[in-house]
């Protein structure tokens, strides 16, 4: 489960985040959504310690997310609304091995775990490319595998249809409707939700800092616009 608790995150004198109350339960699809500088990339990024509240605490399986780094980012798979801003290797394969590598996996598990990411992205003997000849929606599916990988209880991707053509969308939603249903969590950072209304158990719209809405989707639906959350 993540839990965050009354987390407050200031850059200068402004307050991104202000006494969010949040969780996610293992196995849960939320969709965090809101208009552009209501908190929510500012809220991910605290999911594992990429950032530091001001005040309040976020647990990752009961266990706050800054007591051991290690275990949260291993515990959280994180994908960036532009997936060229987490990659690190030159090559597909590299840059999936990377985080297990850094768990200090014997070379047989690290091959182990990039052949299945790859596999379950639909990247299969593809890992000796260059990442910067692939596509957008390549590059995205390599981000996914690489956060795979790691094997995470939970999965939160920032804004991952952004850049997108719509053969690329469809695949990297059915990775992580397929995700869902073998019970991995997921949060989805959106301000769009035609693509993830569907199968999000829990929509979450921030405004201003705070929670805003809270709910399954169609018992929040009629709030969203107000929100400057696009509805499907």
């Amino acid at each position: 489960m993540l839990a965050v608790d009354d987390l407050t995150h200031r850059y200068g004198d402004a307050a991104a985040l202000d006494g969010v109350n949040l969780d996610v339960a293992d196995g849960e699809c939320v969709v965090l959504a809101g208009a552009n500088g209501s908190g929510k990339t500012t809220l991910v990024r605290h999911l594992n310690g990429l950032l530091e509240p001001d005040e309040g605490e976020v647990r990752v399986n009961g266990t706050p997310v800054h007591d051991d780094l290690v275990a949260a980012r291993a515990s959280v798979g994180m994908v960036f609304q532009d997936p060229r801003d987490g990659f690190v290797g030159a090559t597909v394969g590299a840059d999936v091995a990377f985080g297990p590598e850094n768990l200090g996996l014997p070379r047989e598990e690290i091959d182990d775990r990039v052949a299945e990411a790859l596999d379950a992205v639909e990247l299969a003997g593809r890992a000796d490319e260059r990442i910067d000849e692939l596509s957008g929606g390549e590059q995205a599916r390599v981000a996914i595998a690489g956060a795979l990988a790691m094997r995470p209880d939970h999965l939160v991707l920032d804004e991952p249809f952004t850049g997108l053509d719509w053969p690329a969308r469809q695949s990297v939603l059915d990775r992580l409707r397929a995700l869902h249903d073998a019970g991995t969590s997921l949060v989805v950072v959106t301000h769009d939700l035609r693509d993830v209304w569907e199968f999000a158990n829990r929509v979450v719209a921030l405004s201003d800092g705070e929670i805003a809405a809270d709910g399954p989707p169609e018992r929040v639906r009629e709030r969203l616009p107000d929100l400057g959350v696009r509805l499907p």
